[in-house]
């Protein structure tokens, strides 16, 4: 006989994938989290969710619709702070000095001098009007007034025996607190990303210069590699033709998927001939001249992993990659929180995880040639234990993606 599956009961730890879907004006976002060694003895969790999780076995699902103002406060005007530029600390300790910037996020300890804000506060605020003699700053939760459904499925649960104390973890906090809500605009009013250089990069050379070596590893660990191939396999259909946008050794699509053709543009031949799903290999530099060498409509889908970080003139790129795409196919773009620093652009370093996000949306905006348009995000999935990180991070790389699709 087979010993029946454990359930969730108060005692018994579990990890918990929440995936928390909400809406802004002109998108859909989900921001997912994994919660390791989750107790219902111990751990603060909204009890709509506790009713959901409690005495369930591996496996279960269930998705719980909460209204504005169920889960989190809903915007207060009080919050919406008139603030002297004084205020703002342009000069940081380390003695870089940063500008405000409208609809850009900060940490609040940024103000000086402010009532109710200590100078160690890392909770965001966003700058919402930025004047010579004035500034604006909402202090407000980023998903303060939206509707958020929040889907809850139980991926494991570790023996009871194996238990040891770990801290108290507030479950609304975790899938709120720190990103989730950056990534939409305030009350429809574009994000100033433009100002202050955004495409500098600290290593002006040729592209071709740095990427003349071939580099043969992986910039992820398998586990988040794992989640780009699902997500990949979740957005483009079998026997696409595609194109892999500045690709190297690996594109990350699933074996199942079958393509008829993938099309690698990338910077180093030895890396593209290492990459045995390419079916045609180019060597093209968009920093230089982003112009697309193929026909127009020649393509399915494009994805883009883990490289829009290095674009210096992205507009232009996704303006060609619009002209390349067939209508109702998709561009899928995916990133971490790893990059080569020489040539990463300057506002990329700058940013929030979650702006980033915000950021790749204001690229598919501009071109005006696609629609549909979505973010994701996952963070907390356990590092790999043979991971070359695993003695310094638990956690695996957090994956984000943006895409959209062709009108």
């Amino acid at each position: 006989m087979h010993d029946p599956p454990e359930d969730s009961s108060p005692e018994t730890p579990a990890r918990i994938r929440f995936d928390l879907h909400w809406q802004s004006e002109d998108a859909m976002h989900t921001d997912s989290r994994v919660a390791s060694g989750l107790a219902l003895c111990r751990d603060l969790i909204p009890p709509e969710l506790e009713a959901e999780i409690m005495d369930r076995p591996v496996g279960h699902c269930a998705i719980l619709r909460f209204e504005p103002g169920a889960w989190l406060a809903p915007p207060r005007d009080d919050l919406l702070r008139d603030l002297r530029p004084e205020h703002f600390q342009r000069r940081l300790p380390a003695g870089a000095r940063i500008e405000p910037r409208a609809g850009r996020f900060y940490p609040r300890g940024i103000l000086g001098s402010v009532d109710g804000i200590s100078a160690g506060d890392r909770r965001p605020l966003r700058l919402v009007e930025v004047h010579a003699d004035r500034l604006t700053a909402d202090l407000n939760h980023p998903l303060a007034g939206r509707a958020l459904d929040v889907a809850v499925r139980i991926e494991a649960i570790r023996a009871r025996e194996d238990r040891h104390r770990e801290p108290c973890t507030e479950v609304d906090a975790l899938l709120t607190d720190n990103g989730p809500g950056m990534q939409a605009r305030w009350r429809g009013q574009a994000t100033d990303f433009w100002s202050d250089d955004p495409f500098g990069r600290s290593d002006p050379r040729p592209d071709a210069e740095f990427y003349a070596s071939p580099r043969l590893v992986d910039h992820l660990d398998r586990t988040a590699i794992a989640e780009i191939s699902g997500l990949y396999g979740r957005l483009i259909p079998p026997g696409a033709r595609i194109l892999d946008l500045m690709t190297s050794w690996h594109s990350h699509l699933p074996s199942a998927l079958e393509p008829a053709a993938v099309t690698g543009l990338g910077m180093n031949m030895a890396e593209l001939e290492a990459n045995p799903i390419l079916t045609h290999r180019l060597v093209h530099d968009l920093n230089r001249d982003p112009t697309l060498p193929f026909a127009d409509a020649d393509f399915s889908a494009v994805i883009c992993t883990v490289s829009v970080e290095y674009l210096t003139r992205p507009f232009e790129v996704f303006r060609e990659v619009a002209r390349v795409l067939k209508p109702g196919g998709r561009f899928v773009l995916t990133f971490s929180d790893r990059w080569f620093p020489p040539k990463v652009i300057r506002i990329w370093q700058e940013l929030h995880a979650f702006e980033r996000l915000a950021l790749v949306l204001e690229y598919l905006r501009e071109s005006g040639r696609f629609g549909r348009l979505e973010t994701f995000s996952l963070r907390g999935h356990p590092r790999p234990a043979d991971d070359k990180y695993a003695d310094r991070l638990a956690e695996s790389d957090p994956v984000f993606a943006v895409w959209g699709t062709r009108l």
